[in-house]
């Protein structure tokens, strides 16, 4: 339900999106308020009316979805009149039968002429003729609404006098409807006026093509998708199409095509036939041949494309194309796409030479070793250059972009690169953008980038950069914005401190500067390159003397103040108790957060398992009155054999549990017979145990147990746990009989 000025106040809202919802019941003044609605959304919504839909005062709408609902009636109500700014209605998979010319009454006293009508998916039987007669649209859409042939081209007639820029009929991938289509069905469509026409996913297309676009020979263009076509032959002589554009039509052999109008020719994902065949357009400008598996003899002149004004040639995603000539005649060419082909003898001379024109040239992935120089003379205009995925020669970059002063993008990213020339680009002053990714480069040598006054982006990630000099880091250009250095292997050692230091003070410059992480030496592997300190590195006698006498000065006020005196006691303690014997197996260090596993598992298991063993607890032994570090040291480490440290999420965020832990450090060095035993409560980020340098260090070198809830897992932990603890437990012959006895009762209780 949405009731009265359910939106009111919302006077800046352009889009609302009811999709999915059932609704019930829509007040007359549901959708008042929005008076700067520009797109309404009421798809699957129950609606069975447009007639009852609140909406006549929504002049801003120009987009409105009612697809999937229950409307049965195509009926444009009165209050259309007041939506002059409606562009596209979506009326698609409602239940929309019959069409009569009292339906678009609405449409005959005030035009939209710019309105796109989608009626896919709707059971048509009927369209009254006369229905659309005058009426302009923008477009028009009718995909899978017929049940047989007839009852379509009854349809068509009935469209007789519409006029439109762009018609679309046919069935869609999954909703085929038609078993076969007769070629009588188009001939309706001589009776409209149209610029623009796409049939789409038809089966049993007619074989043979003769007549079947007599009807369509005045249309600019032409879209034909997923139809089984053999060919296109029997075209009309009169035909004045511009565009054309032949998709996954399952074609045997390349179209012998004669079109002198024609000036954009799409023909893509035809992938039933292997060899290119020659066709005369004389005013062909664009032509897009990728997913084709075509194969090319000898490429490319402008005798291969019947024309010399090509501007746009896309013959991606292809077989094999031998070129053999320098595009002689196809001097106008800016657009030039051969990625994912394979390409053969384009480094035996400048098989571009004579492309003088040429904006955007892509030859990624086309198998191609750079080993001629002169590759790319003739290239002055060029502004865009793609050949990612191939490869030079030594893996060396060397100036073989002497002439290419206009560019703006390369990218050279995955040619296994290990050398860059000092000299590669030194003639692009217009360079932004530079993509040398995904590459083998061992160093950040800057010099070659020097030239680069322009350049804004560079991208030198997943190499293996270890470090750059620092001289060389001087010799960026100042208009850089942008550096990717992520993915790579660097040393965090002393001899690139400078380099390291210099990622410290560039952050704003580094993409991702916290991603870039160390992988030499082995205790800071994993771990950011920020995170490196100045500090470790080795320093003179000098410097040596005068920092460990600055650090014992403040050392020692810093341990008189605080630490210093937990130590003593630490000290005083173990000498006094070192030789008694001690009261509880192990003192527990834990988190509060983690009181509840510690109470049901941990005490639970131990104290009352077999053997059993006594834990020292703060919340259960602690004396009261005591201070809680005076507990620490005196109830929980002078009278313990051992000492438990959950580790969790929860621990590693508490002071009380750090500062345990460091008394623990310092007892089990004091105390010949210390043992601690780590358990590691959940998984840990590795960013946040890296606060704290010294656990994240001893959890790497030292055995630990990993708490895993299940029978198996628990098992082997409480196995694991037992036998750590019984390792230097004084050995009583009463105890012993105790625990057997207490063995037998479980296993007769069991």
């Amino acid at each position: 339900m949405i009731e009265d000025d359910a939106y009111q106040g919302l006077n800046h809202l352009s889009t609302l999106i009811l999709t999915g919802n059932p609704i019930q019941s829509l007040a007359l003044g549901a959708f008042s308020g929005l008076s700067s609605l520009q797109k309404l959304v009421a798809v699957e919504t129950n609606l069975a009316s447009l007639e009852d839909f609140p909406i006549g005062h929504l002049k801003t709408l120009r987009e409105l979805n009612v697809a999937h609902n229950l409307i049965h009636s195509f009926k444009f109500p009165e209050y259309f009149s007041n939506l002059s700014n409606l562009e596209h209605l979506d009326l698609s998979n409602n239940k929309i039968q019959n069409i009569y010319h009292e339906d678009l009454k609405v449409l005959h006293q005030m035009p939209l002429l710019n309105l796109s009508l989608d009626l896919s998916l709707n059971p048509l039987d009927f369209i009254e003729p006369g229905t659309f007669k005058e009426i302009k649209l923008n477009e028009l859409t009718l995909r899978s609404n017929f049940n047989s042939t007839h009852v379509m081209k009854i349809c068509i007639q009935g469209l007789a006098g519409l006029k439109i820029n762009r018609l679309v009929l046919g069935e869609f991938k999954n909703e085929r409807i038609l078993e076969s289509f007769d070629r009588s069905v188009l001939e309706g469509l001589c009776n409209l006026t149209f610029e623009q026409f796409r049939i789409a996913y038809f089966s049993e297309f007619p074989k043979d093509d003769t007549g079947l676009f007599n009807c369509l020979v005045n249309v600019s263009v032409i879209s034909l998708l997923s139809l089984d076509l053999d060919s296109l032959e029997a075209l009309p002589k009169d035909c004045r199409w511009q565009h054309l554009e032949l998709t996954n039509c399952n074609f045997k052999q390349f179209p012998t095509l004669k079109l002198n109008s024609l000036k954009k020719f799409v023909f893509i994902d035809n992938k039933h036939m292997s060899t290119f065949t020659k066709f005369e357009l004389p005013n062909l400008q664009f032509l897009d041949l990728k997913r084709n598996h075509l194969s090319f003899k000898g490429c490319c002149s402008h005798t291969d494309f019947g024309t010399s004004k090509l501007k746009h040639l896309d013959l991606s995603f292809n077989d094999v194309i031998t070129m053999s000539s320098n595009f002689l005649g196809l001097e106008q060419l800016e657009h030039l796409d051969f990625q994912h082909s394979n390409l053969k003898q384009a480094n035996d001379f400048s098989v571009f030479l004579s492309l003088r024109n040429l904006r955007y040239l892509d030859i990624s992935y086309t198998n191609t070793q750079v080993v001629f120089h002169g590759i790319f003379v003739g290239l002055v205009s060029l502004q865009t250059l793609k050949m990612a995925g191939n490869s030079f020669q030594n893996n060396l970059l060397p100036d073989i972009f002497t002439e290419m002063t206009n560019l703006t993008i390369l990218d050279l990213s995955k040619c296994q690169l290990e050398r860059v020339s000092q000299m590669a680009f030194h003639s692009l002053p217009k360079l932004q953008v530079l993509n040398m990714s995904h590459n083998k480069l061992l160093s950040l040598d800057t010099l070659p980038y020097k030239p680069l006054h322009s350049l804004q982006i560079l991208d030198c990630s997943f190499n293996r950069i270890m470090e750059s000099k620092e001289q060389e880091l001087q010799h960026l250009p100042r208009s850089l914005a942008l550096l990717n250095l992520t993915q790579n292997d660097f040393a965090c050692v002393c001899e690139h401190q400078s380099f390291l230091q210099w990622v410290k003070d560039q952050r704003q410059l580094l993409v991702g500067a916290e991603q870039m992480m160390c992988t030499q030496p082995l205790d800071m592997q994993d771990m950011p390159v920020l995170s490196f300190r100045n500090a470790t590195c080795q320093m003179n006698k000098m410097i040596i003397s005068v920092s460990v006498l600055t650090i014992l000065l403040v050392s020692v006020a810093g341990a008189l103040v605080y630490k210093f005196y937990f130590h003593l006691m630490l000290l005083a303690g173990c000498k006094k108790y070192g030789r008694g014997e001690s009261t509880y197996d192990a003192f527990v260090i834990y988190s509060s957060q983690d009181e509840d596993w510690v109470r049901n598992e941990l005490v639970k298991n131990l104290e009352e398992g077999v053997p059993p063993f006594q834990l020292c607890l703060h919340y259960r032994d602690f004396i009261p009155g005591v201070a809680i570090a005076a507990n620490i040291i005196q109830e929980g480490f002078h009278k313990s054999r051992k000492v438990i440290v959950v580790v969790s999420q929860h621990f590693i965020q508490s002071r009380w549990c750090i500062f345990e832990y460091e008394i623990a450090q310092t007892w089990q060095f004091l105390s010949s017979r210390a043992g601690i035993i780590f358990i590691v409560l959940q998984k840990l980020e590795k960013s946040l145990l890296r606060q704290q340098v010294e656990l994240y260090r001893l959890l790497n070198r030292n055995t630990y147990l990993e708490w895993e809830d299940s029978v198996l897992g628990r098992h082997i932990f409480w196995r694991r746990l037992r036998k750590a603890l019984l390792d230097g437990k004084p050995w009583r012959p009463e105890g012993t009989a105790d625990a057997d006895s207490r063995q037998q009762e479980a296993t007769a209780s069991t």
